[in-house]
Protein backbone atom coordinates (compact mmCIF):
# COMPACT_ATOMS: atom_id res chain seq x y z
CA UNK A 1 0.00 0.00 0.00
CA UNK A 2 1.21 3.51 -0.74
CA UNK A 3 1.94 5.86 2.09
CA UNK A 4 -0.22 8.97 2.40
CA UNK A 5 2.69 11.17 1.33
CA UNK A 6 3.37 8.99 -1.75
CA UNK A 7 -0.29 8.98 -2.73
CA UNK A 8 -0.56 12.73 -2.37
CA UNK A 9 2.59 13.28 -4.44
CA UNK A 10 1.29 10.94 -7.13
CA UNK A 11 -2.05 12.70 -7.29
CA UNK A 12 -0.27 16.04 -7.50
CA UNK A 13 1.92 14.84 -10.35
CA UNK A 14 -0.75 13.08 -12.36
CA UNK A 15 -3.86 15.19 -11.88
CA UNK A 16 -2.21 18.53 -11.02
CA UNK A 17 -5.00 19.36 -8.63
CA UNK A 18 -4.38 23.01 -7.93
CA UNK A 19 -6.12 24.58 -4.96
CA UNK A 20 -8.06 27.59 -6.16
CA UNK A 21 -6.98 30.80 -4.49
CA UNK A 22 -9.58 32.39 -2.26
CA UNK A 23 -11.44 29.15 -1.43
CA UNK A 24 -15.10 29.83 -0.60
CA UNK A 25 -15.30 28.01 2.69
CA UNK A 26 -13.27 29.51 5.47
CA UNK A 27 -12.48 27.04 8.23
CA UNK A 28 -13.12 28.00 11.86
CA UNK A 29 -14.83 31.28 10.98
CA UNK A 30 -18.23 32.27 9.63
CA UNK A 31 -18.15 33.14 5.95
CA UNK A 32 -19.12 36.73 5.24
CA UNK A 33 -21.89 37.34 2.77
CA UNK A 34 -20.54 37.89 -0.73
CA UNK A 35 -22.10 38.00 -4.16
CA UNK A 36 -20.35 34.78 -5.11
CA UNK A 37 -22.38 31.63 -4.31
CA UNK A 38 -20.54 28.82 -2.59
CA UNK A 39 -21.05 25.06 -2.28
CA UNK A 40 -19.34 22.31 -0.34
CA UNK A 41 -19.15 18.86 -1.92
CA UNK A 42 -18.83 15.96 0.50
CA UNK A 43 -17.18 13.00 -1.20
CA UNK A 44 -14.63 12.85 -4.00
CA UNK A 45 -15.95 9.92 -6.01
CA UNK A 46 -17.33 10.26 -9.52
CA UNK A 47 -20.57 11.91 -8.39
CA UNK A 48 -18.84 14.44 -6.15
CA UNK A 49 -16.16 15.29 -8.71
CA UNK A 50 -18.79 15.66 -11.46
CA UNK A 51 -20.85 18.02 -9.28
CA UNK A 52 -17.79 20.04 -8.31
CA UNK A 53 -16.65 20.32 -11.93
CA UNK A 54 -20.06 21.52 -13.11
CA UNK A 55 -20.48 24.12 -10.35
CA UNK A 56 -16.90 25.34 -10.65
CA UNK A 57 -17.44 25.86 -14.38
CA UNK A 58 -20.65 27.74 -13.53
CA UNK A 59 -18.54 30.24 -11.52
CA UNK A 60 -19.50 28.90 -8.10
CA UNK A 61 -16.94 28.81 -5.34
CA UNK A 62 -16.58 25.09 -4.66
CA UNK A 63 -14.68 23.17 -2.00
CA UNK A 64 -14.66 19.38 -2.07
CA UNK A 65 -13.99 17.46 1.16
CA UNK A 66 -12.75 13.89 0.71
CA UNK A 67 -12.03 11.47 3.56
CA UNK A 68 -9.44 9.42 1.66
CA UNK A 69 -5.96 10.54 0.68
CA UNK A 70 -6.95 10.17 -2.97
CA UNK A 71 -9.88 11.04 -5.21
CA UNK A 72 -12.09 8.56 -7.05
CA UNK A 73 -13.89 6.78 -4.23
CA UNK A 74 -14.92 3.32 -5.41
CA UNK A 75 -13.12 4.06 -8.66
CA UNK A 76 -9.50 3.27 -7.87
CA UNK A 77 -6.85 2.62 -10.50
CA UNK A 78 -3.69 1.09 -9.06
CA UNK A 79 -0.28 1.39 -10.76
CA UNK A 80 1.86 -0.72 -8.42
CA UNK A 81 2.31 -3.45 -11.07
CA UNK A 82 3.79 -0.88 -13.42
CA UNK A 83 0.57 -0.60 -15.43
CA UNK A 84 -3.02 0.43 -14.58
CA UNK A 85 -5.39 -2.02 -12.88
CA UNK A 86 -8.81 -1.01 -11.54
CA UNK A 87 -9.49 -2.26 -8.02
CA UNK A 88 -13.00 -0.87 -8.19
CA UNK A 89 -15.23 -0.05 -11.14
CA UNK A 90 -13.66 -0.96 -14.47
CA UNK A 91 -16.46 -1.08 -17.08
CA UNK A 92 -18.41 1.48 -19.04
CA UNK A 93 -21.87 -0.08 -19.02
CA UNK A 94 -23.42 0.99 -22.30
CA UNK A 95 -20.85 1.76 -25.00
CA UNK A 96 -22.92 4.33 -26.86
CA UNK A 97 -23.32 8.06 -27.40
CA UNK A 98 -26.28 8.06 -24.99
CA UNK A 99 -23.96 7.25 -22.11
CA UNK A 100 -23.30 10.52 -20.25
CA UNK A 101 -19.64 9.56 -19.77
CA UNK A 102 -19.04 8.81 -23.44
CA UNK A 103 -18.13 12.42 -24.40
CA UNK A 104 -15.49 12.61 -21.66
CA UNK A 105 -13.95 9.23 -22.49
CA UNK A 106 -14.10 9.97 -26.21
CA UNK A 107 -12.35 13.34 -25.90
CA UNK A 108 -9.57 11.73 -23.89
CA UNK A 109 -9.10 9.06 -26.55
CA UNK A 110 -9.21 6.27 -23.97
CA UNK A 111 -9.59 2.81 -25.51
CA UNK A 112 -12.37 0.42 -24.50
CA UNK A 113 -12.38 -3.35 -24.86
CA UNK A 114 -15.93 -4.53 -25.51
CA UNK A 115 -16.79 -7.61 -23.45
CA UNK A 116 -20.42 -7.97 -24.52
CA UNK A 117 -23.04 -6.75 -26.92
CA UNK A 118 -26.65 -6.00 -26.06
CA UNK A 119 -28.77 -8.37 -23.98
CA UNK A 120 -26.00 -10.73 -22.88
CA UNK A 121 -27.28 -13.30 -20.41
CA UNK A 122 -24.08 -12.73 -18.44
CA UNK A 123 -24.76 -8.98 -18.30
CA UNK A 124 -21.17 -7.85 -18.80
CA UNK A 125 -19.88 -10.68 -21.03
CA UNK A 126 -20.95 -12.66 -24.05
CA UNK A 127 -20.71 -16.44 -24.32
CA UNK A 128 -18.34 -16.30 -27.27
CA UNK A 129 -15.16 -16.05 -25.18
CA UNK A 130 -15.24 -18.21 -22.08
CA UNK A 131 -13.94 -21.43 -20.56
CA UNK A 132 -15.72 -23.19 -17.68
CA UNK A 133 -14.22 -26.05 -15.71
CA UNK A 134 -15.39 -28.47 -13.05
CA UNK A 135 -13.54 -28.97 -9.78
CA UNK A 136 -11.44 -31.73 -11.37
CA UNK A 137 -10.09 -29.42 -14.04
CA UNK A 138 -12.23 -30.80 -16.86
CA UNK A 139 -13.48 -28.16 -19.28
CA UNK A 140 -17.24 -28.08 -19.71
CA UNK A 141 -18.21 -28.44 -23.40
CA UNK A 142 -19.17 -25.04 -24.80
CA UNK A 143 -22.31 -26.47 -26.32
CA UNK A 144 -23.52 -27.48 -22.87
CA UNK A 145 -22.70 -24.07 -21.40
CA UNK A 146 -24.69 -22.38 -24.15
CA UNK A 147 -27.61 -24.78 -23.67
CA UNK A 148 -27.69 -24.11 -19.93
CA UNK A 149 -27.49 -20.36 -20.65
CA UNK A 150 -30.61 -20.64 -22.77
CA UNK A 151 -32.31 -22.57 -19.96
CA UNK A 152 -31.31 -19.87 -17.48
CA UNK A 153 -32.90 -17.22 -19.70
CA UNK A 154 -36.10 -19.27 -19.85
CA UNK A 155 -36.10 -19.62 -16.08
CA UNK A 156 -35.74 -15.86 -15.65
CA UNK A 157 -38.59 -15.31 -18.12
CA UNK A 158 -40.77 -17.66 -16.06
CA UNK A 159 -39.99 -15.72 -12.89
CA UNK A 160 -41.82 -12.77 -14.43
CA UNK A 161 -45.02 -14.84 -14.28
CA UNK A 162 -44.36 -15.49 -10.60
CA UNK A 163 -43.93 -11.75 -10.10
CA UNK A 164 -47.27 -11.01 -11.71
CA UNK A 165 -49.07 -13.65 -9.63
CA UNK A 166 -47.82 -12.51 -6.23
CA UNK A 167 -48.60 -9.20 -4.56
CA UNK A 168 -45.90 -9.70 -1.98
CA UNK A 169 -42.29 -9.51 -3.08
CA UNK A 170 -39.87 -12.42 -2.77
CA UNK A 171 -36.24 -13.08 -3.60
CA UNK A 172 -35.18 -13.96 -7.12
CA UNK A 173 -33.83 -17.23 -5.69
CA UNK A 174 -37.23 -18.15 -4.25
CA UNK A 175 -38.89 -17.35 -7.58
CA UNK A 176 -36.40 -19.58 -9.41
CA UNK A 177 -37.16 -22.44 -7.02
CA UNK A 178 -40.90 -22.04 -7.70
CA UNK A 179 -40.26 -22.11 -11.45
CA UNK A 180 -38.27 -25.33 -11.14
CA UNK A 181 -41.05 -26.89 -9.04
CA UNK A 182 -43.67 -25.99 -11.65
CA UNK A 183 -41.63 -26.89 -14.70
CA UNK A 184 -39.65 -30.06 -14.08
CA UNK A 185 -38.34 -29.95 -17.64
CA UNK A 186 -36.20 -26.94 -16.63
CA UNK A 187 -34.55 -28.81 -13.79
CA UNK A 188 -30.94 -29.72 -14.43
CA UNK A 189 -28.75 -32.38 -12.91
CA UNK A 190 -25.10 -33.27 -12.78
CA UNK A 191 -22.69 -30.96 -14.55
CA UNK A 192 -25.58 -29.00 -16.12
CA UNK A 193 -26.86 -28.12 -12.64
CA UNK A 194 -23.41 -26.89 -11.69
CA UNK A 195 -23.24 -24.70 -14.79
CA UNK A 196 -26.65 -23.24 -13.88
CA UNK A 197 -25.26 -22.38 -10.44
CA UNK A 198 -22.38 -20.60 -12.17
CA UNK A 199 -24.87 -18.47 -14.12
CA UNK A 200 -26.55 -17.63 -10.84
CA UNK A 201 -23.12 -16.77 -9.40
CA UNK A 202 -22.56 -14.29 -12.24
CA UNK A 203 -25.99 -12.76 -11.65
CA UNK A 204 -25.07 -12.31 -7.99
CA UNK A 205 -21.83 -10.65 -9.09
CA UNK A 206 -23.78 -8.17 -11.22
CA UNK A 207 -25.79 -7.09 -8.16
CA UNK A 208 -22.95 -7.67 -5.64
CA UNK A 209 -25.50 -9.57 -3.54
CA UNK A 210 -26.75 -13.09 -2.87
CA UNK A 211 -29.77 -14.22 -4.86
CA UNK A 212 -31.80 -14.79 -1.70
CA UNK A 213 -31.64 -11.05 -0.94
CA UNK A 214 -32.35 -9.63 -4.43
CA UNK A 215 -35.90 -8.39 -5.08
CA UNK A 216 -37.96 -10.30 -7.66
CA UNK A 217 -40.15 -7.25 -8.32
CA UNK A 218 -37.30 -4.81 -8.87
CA UNK A 219 -34.22 -6.73 -10.01
CA UNK A 220 -34.66 -5.79 -13.69
CA UNK A 221 -35.96 -2.22 -13.29
CA UNK A 222 -32.67 -0.43 -13.98
CA UNK A 223 -32.09 0.64 -17.58
CA UNK A 224 -29.37 -0.95 -19.68
CA UNK A 225 -27.95 1.40 -22.26
CA UNK A 226 -27.30 -0.06 -25.72
CA UNK A 227 -23.87 -0.95 -27.03
CA UNK A 228 -22.90 -3.61 -24.51
CA UNK A 229 -20.13 -3.19 -21.98
CA UNK A 230 -16.61 -1.86 -22.43
CA UNK A 231 -13.64 -2.48 -20.14
CA UNK A 232 -11.54 0.63 -19.50
CA UNK A 233 -8.21 -0.62 -20.84
CA UNK A 234 -6.18 2.14 -19.16
CA UNK A 235 -8.36 2.33 -16.08
CA UNK A 236 -10.69 5.05 -14.88
CA UNK A 237 -8.10 7.32 -13.26
CA UNK A 238 -7.45 9.47 -16.35
CA UNK A 239 -11.17 10.30 -16.45
CA UNK A 240 -11.47 11.27 -12.79
CA UNK A 241 -8.21 13.23 -12.94
CA UNK A 242 -9.40 15.20 -15.94
CA UNK A 243 -12.69 16.09 -14.27
CA UNK A 244 -10.86 17.10 -11.08
CA UNK A 245 -8.24 19.36 -12.67
CA UNK A 246 -8.14 22.80 -11.08
CA UNK A 247 -10.71 22.06 -8.36
CA UNK A 248 -10.25 22.94 -4.69
CA UNK A 249 -10.03 19.43 -3.24
CA UNK A 250 -9.19 18.82 0.43
CA UNK A 251 -7.95 15.26 0.87
CA UNK A 252 -8.00 13.47 4.25
CA UNK A 253 -10.94 15.62 5.38
CA UNK A 254 -13.44 13.22 6.92
CA UNK A 255 -16.80 14.92 7.44
CA UNK A 256 -18.44 14.12 10.77
CA UNK A 257 -21.32 16.61 10.95
CA UNK A 258 -23.51 18.46 8.47
CA UNK A 259 -25.62 21.26 9.93
CA UNK A 260 -28.39 22.93 7.92
CA UNK A 261 -29.19 26.53 8.74
CA UNK A 262 -31.58 29.06 7.25
CA UNK A 263 -28.76 30.85 5.45
CA UNK A 264 -26.45 27.99 4.54
CA UNK A 265 -24.64 24.92 5.80
CA UNK A 266 -21.92 24.37 8.35
CA UNK A 267 -19.82 21.25 7.94
CA UNK A 268 -17.41 19.82 10.51
CA UNK A 269 -14.50 17.50 9.76
CA UNK A 270 -12.85 15.02 12.10
CA UNK A 271 -10.18 17.41 13.41
CA UNK A 272 -12.84 19.93 14.47
CA UNK A 273 -12.46 22.45 11.66
CA UNK A 274 -15.64 23.82 10.14
CA UNK A 275 -16.55 24.93 6.63
CA UNK A 276 -19.39 27.29 5.74
CA UNK A 277 -21.23 27.63 2.43
CA UNK A 278 -24.61 28.41 0.89
CA UNK A 279 -25.37 24.75 0.18
CA UNK A 280 -23.83 21.29 0.17
CA UNK A 281 -23.95 18.23 -2.04
CA UNK A 282 -23.60 14.94 -0.17
CA UNK A 283 -21.99 12.41 -2.49
CA UNK A 284 -20.75 9.74 -0.08
CA UNK A 285 -21.43 6.01 -0.61
CA UNK A 286 -24.69 4.48 0.61
CA UNK A 287 -22.77 2.31 3.07
CA UNK A 288 -21.31 5.40 4.73
CA UNK A 289 -24.78 6.97 5.06
CA UNK A 290 -26.05 3.72 6.58
CA UNK A 291 -23.26 3.75 9.16
CA UNK A 292 -24.44 7.10 10.61
CA UNK A 293 -20.81 8.22 10.77
CA UNK A 294 -22.01 11.60 9.49
CA UNK A 295 -24.41 13.34 11.87
CA UNK A 296 -27.06 15.56 10.35
CA UNK A 297 -28.42 18.50 12.36
CA UNK A 298 -31.33 18.72 12.30
CA UNK A 299 -31.92 15.06 11.53
CA UNK A 300 -32.88 14.13 8.02
CA UNK A 301 -36.62 13.60 7.45
CA UNK A 302 -37.95 10.14 8.27
CA UNK A 303 -38.58 9.34 4.59
CA UNK A 304 -34.95 10.11 3.81
CA UNK A 305 -33.64 8.02 6.69
CA UNK A 306 -35.94 5.18 5.61
CA UNK A 307 -34.58 5.30 2.06
CA UNK A 308 -31.02 5.07 3.40
CA UNK A 309 -31.93 2.17 5.66
CA UNK A 310 -33.97 0.19 3.12
CA UNK A 311 -31.79 0.36 0.02
CA UNK A 312 -29.55 -2.67 -0.33
CA UNK A 313 -25.79 -2.31 -0.54
CA UNK A 314 -23.80 -5.25 -1.85
CA UNK A 315 -20.18 -6.31 -1.90
CA UNK A 316 -18.05 -7.42 -4.81
CA UNK A 317 -14.29 -7.48 -4.47
CA UNK A 318 -11.30 -8.08 -6.67
CA UNK A 319 -8.28 -10.23 -5.97
CA UNK A 320 -5.84 -9.30 -8.71
CA UNK A 321 -3.14 -11.86 -9.50
CA UNK A 322 -0.14 -10.82 -11.61
CA UNK A 323 1.89 -13.64 -13.17
CA UNK A 324 5.26 -13.84 -14.86
CA UNK A 325 3.78 -15.54 -17.92
CA UNK A 326 0.39 -16.41 -19.37
CA UNK A 327 -0.52 -20.09 -18.87
CA UNK A 328 -4.29 -19.93 -19.31
CA UNK A 329 -6.54 -20.13 -22.39
CA UNK A 330 -6.94 -17.03 -24.56
CA UNK A 331 -10.50 -16.35 -23.41
CA UNK A 332 -12.07 -13.35 -21.67
CA UNK A 333 -12.99 -15.24 -18.53
CA UNK A 334 -12.43 -18.51 -16.73
CA UNK A 335 -15.05 -20.09 -14.51
CA UNK A 336 -15.29 -22.84 -11.92
CA UNK A 337 -18.68 -24.58 -11.69
CA UNK A 338 -19.94 -26.11 -8.45
CA UNK A 339 -23.03 -27.46 -6.67
CA UNK A 340 -23.89 -24.01 -5.27
CA UNK A 341 -23.38 -20.48 -6.52
CA UNK A 342 -21.29 -19.84 -3.39
CA UNK A 343 -18.82 -22.51 -4.53
CA UNK A 344 -18.51 -21.16 -8.07
CA UNK A 345 -15.66 -18.91 -9.16
CA UNK A 346 -15.03 -16.30 -11.82
CA UNK A 347 -11.74 -14.97 -13.22
CA UNK A 348 -11.48 -12.04 -15.62
CA UNK A 349 -8.58 -12.40 -18.06
CA UNK A 350 -7.03 -8.95 -18.40
CA UNK A 351 -4.39 -10.26 -20.79
CA UNK A 352 -6.92 -10.50 -23.60
CA UNK A 353 -7.97 -6.88 -23.12
CA UNK A 354 -4.74 -5.20 -22.02
CA UNK A 355 -1.85 -7.51 -22.89
CA UNK A 356 -0.79 -7.85 -19.24
CA UNK A 357 -0.53 -11.28 -17.60
CA UNK A 358 -3.23 -10.65 -14.99
CA UNK A 359 -6.24 -12.62 -13.78
CA UNK A 360 -8.87 -10.97 -11.57
CA UNK A 361 -10.85 -13.13 -9.16
CA UNK A 362 -14.20 -11.47 -8.41
CA UNK A 363 -16.15 -12.83 -5.40
CA UNK A 364 -19.49 -11.25 -4.46
CA UNK A 365 -22.09 -11.44 -1.71
CA UNK A 366 -21.45 -13.76 1.22
CA UNK A 367 -18.30 -15.18 -0.35
CA UNK A 368 -16.85 -11.66 -0.61
CA UNK A 369 -17.74 -10.98 3.03
CA UNK A 370 -16.08 -14.21 4.13
CA UNK A 371 -12.92 -13.47 2.16
CA UNK A 372 -12.72 -9.98 3.70
CA UNK A 373 -12.14 -11.70 7.05
CA UNK A 374 -8.85 -13.06 5.67
CA UNK A 375 -5.51 -11.29 5.41
CA UNK A 376 -4.47 -10.09 1.97
CA UNK A 377 -2.01 -12.98 1.66
CA UNK A 378 -4.60 -15.56 2.67
CA UNK A 379 -7.19 -14.04 0.33
CA UNK A 380 -4.76 -14.11 -2.60
CA UNK A 381 -3.89 -17.70 -1.79
CA UNK A 382 -7.59 -18.58 -1.66
CA UNK A 383 -8.07 -17.20 -5.17
CA UNK A 384 -4.97 -19.04 -6.39
CA UNK A 385 -6.30 -22.31 -4.96
CA UNK A 386 -9.51 -21.84 -6.97
CA UNK A 387 -7.38 -21.29 -10.06
CA UNK A 388 -5.29 -24.40 -9.37
CA UNK A 389 -8.46 -26.49 -9.31
CA UNK A 390 -9.01 -25.81 -13.00
CA UNK A 391 -5.41 -25.25 -14.09
CA UNK A 392 -3.23 -27.59 -11.98
CA UNK A 393 -0.03 -26.35 -13.60
CA UNK A 394 -0.70 -22.71 -12.74
CA UNK A 395 2.43 -20.81 -11.73
CA UNK A 396 2.54 -18.81 -8.50
CA UNK A 397 1.64 -15.12 -8.90
CA UNK A 398 4.50 -12.64 -8.56
CA UNK A 399 2.26 -9.84 -7.21
CA UNK A 400 -1.27 -9.50 -5.91
CA UNK A 401 -3.75 -6.84 -4.86
CA UNK A 402 -6.88 -7.29 -2.72
CA UNK A 403 -9.83 -4.89 -2.49
CA UNK A 404 -11.95 -4.64 0.66
CA UNK A 405 -14.93 -2.48 -0.27
CA UNK A 406 -17.14 -3.99 2.42
CA UNK A 407 -14.93 -3.20 5.41
CA UNK A 408 -13.31 -0.03 4.06
CA UNK A 409 -14.73 2.72 6.31
CA UNK A 410 -14.79 5.05 3.31
CA UNK A 411 -17.18 2.84 1.34
CA UNK A 412 -18.72 0.06 3.51
CA UNK A 413 -19.99 -1.69 0.41
CA UNK A 414 -19.51 -1.82 -3.34
CA UNK A 415 -22.78 -0.56 -4.82
CA UNK A 416 -26.53 -0.50 -4.28
CA UNK A 417 -29.20 -3.00 -5.30
CA UNK A 418 -32.94 -3.61 -4.79
CA UNK A 419 -33.50 -5.65 -1.63
CA UNK A 420 -36.49 -7.96 -1.14
CA UNK A 421 -39.66 -6.15 -0.11
CA UNK A 422 -38.35 -2.66 -0.81
CA UNK A 423 -39.64 -0.38 -3.61
CA UNK A 424 -37.50 0.79 -6.51
CA UNK A 425 -38.40 4.43 -5.82
CA UNK A 426 -35.98 4.46 -2.87
CA UNK A 427 -33.26 5.65 -5.28
CA UNK A 428 -35.35 8.70 -6.12
CA UNK A 429 -36.12 9.37 -2.45
CA UNK A 430 -32.42 9.28 -1.67
CA UNK A 431 -31.79 11.80 -4.47
CA UNK A 432 -34.46 14.36 -3.42
CA UNK A 433 -32.90 17.46 -1.76
CA UNK A 434 -33.56 18.44 1.85
CA UNK A 435 -33.54 22.22 2.14
CA UNK A 436 -30.11 23.29 0.90
CA UNK A 437 -28.67 19.74 1.05
CA UNK A 438 -28.47 17.86 -2.24
CA UNK A 439 -27.61 14.21 -2.74
CA UNK A 440 -25.68 12.40 -5.46
CA UNK A 441 -24.06 9.03 -6.07
CA UNK A 442 -24.87 5.76 -7.80
CA UNK A 443 -27.43 4.94 -5.08
CA UNK A 444 -29.43 8.05 -6.08
CA UNK A 445 -29.72 6.99 -9.72
CA UNK A 446 -33.15 5.57 -10.55
CA UNK A 447 -32.14 4.46 -14.04
CA UNK A 448 -28.48 3.50 -13.62
CA UNK A 449 -27.79 2.44 -10.01
CA UNK A 450 -24.52 0.67 -9.30
CA UNK A 451 -22.71 2.21 -12.30
CA UNK A 452 -20.08 4.88 -12.86
CA UNK A 453 -22.20 6.71 -15.43
CA UNK A 454 -25.09 6.60 -12.95
CA UNK A 455 -22.93 8.26 -10.32
CA UNK A 456 -21.64 10.80 -12.85
CA UNK A 457 -25.10 11.75 -14.08
CA UNK A 458 -26.46 12.22 -10.54
CA UNK A 459 -23.54 14.52 -9.78
CA UNK A 460 -24.53 16.69 -12.72
CA UNK A 461 -28.20 16.63 -11.69
CA UNK A 462 -27.40 17.58 -8.10
CA UNK A 463 -25.16 20.38 -9.32
CA UNK A 464 -27.91 21.81 -11.53
CA UNK A 465 -30.54 21.55 -8.76
CA UNK A 466 -28.12 23.22 -6.35
CA UNK A 467 -27.21 25.95 -8.83
CA UNK A 468 -30.84 26.90 -9.42
CA UNK A 469 -31.73 26.84 -5.72
CA UNK A 470 -28.78 28.99 -4.67
CA UNK A 471 -29.10 31.50 -7.51
CA UNK A 472 -32.80 31.80 -6.83
CA UNK A 473 -32.00 32.79 -3.27
CA UNK A 474 -29.41 35.27 -4.51
CA UNK A 475 -31.97 36.69 -6.95
CA UNK A 476 -29.65 35.94 -9.86
CA UNK A 477 -31.45 33.01 -11.47
CA UNK A 478 -31.66 33.39 -15.25
CA UNK A 479 -34.28 30.97 -16.53
CA UNK A 480 -32.93 31.38 -20.04
CA UNK A 481 -29.40 30.34 -19.09
CA UNK A 482 -28.56 26.92 -20.62
CA UNK A 483 -28.66 24.01 -18.24
CA UNK A 484 -25.14 22.90 -17.34
CA UNK A 485 -23.85 20.45 -19.91
CA UNK A 486 -26.13 21.59 -22.77
CA UNK A 487 -23.29 23.40 -24.48
CA UNK A 488 -21.01 20.36 -24.34
CA UNK A 489 -19.23 19.84 -27.67
CA UNK A 490 -20.27 16.94 -29.88
CA UNK A 491 -18.77 13.76 -28.49
CA UNK A 492 -15.71 12.15 -30.02
CA UNK A 493 -16.27 8.55 -31.16
CA UNK A 494 -15.28 5.93 -28.59
CA UNK A 495 -12.25 3.75 -29.34
CA UNK A 496 -13.59 0.21 -29.12
CA UNK A 497 -11.87 -3.12 -29.77
CA UNK A 498 -12.90 -6.76 -29.51
CA UNK A 499 -10.04 -9.20 -30.12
Amino acid sequence: MESREQSNRQLTRESKLLLVAGAPCNSDVERRYTASPSVIIVGGGFAGIAAARALHDASFQVTLLESRNRIGGRVHTDYSFGFPVDLGASWLHGVCKENPLAPVIGRLGLPLYRTSGDNSVLYDHDLESYALFDMDGNQVPQGLVKKVGEAFERILEETDKIRQEHIEDMSILRAISIVLERKPELRLEGIAHKVLQWYLCRMEGWFAADADTISLKCWDQAKLLPGGHGLMVRGYRPVINTLAKGLDIRLSHRVTKIMRRHNGVKITVDDGRTFIADAAIVAVPLGVLKSNSIKFEPRLPEWKEAAIADLGVGIENKIILHFENVFWPNVEFLGVVAETSYGCSYFLNLHKATGHSVLVYMPAGQLARDIEKMSDETAANFAFIQLKKILPNASTPIHYLVSRWGTDVNSLGSYSYDAVGKPHDLYEKLRVPVDNLFFAGEATSVDYPGSVHGAYSTGLMAAEDCRMRVLERYGELDLFQPVMGEDTPVSVPLLISRM
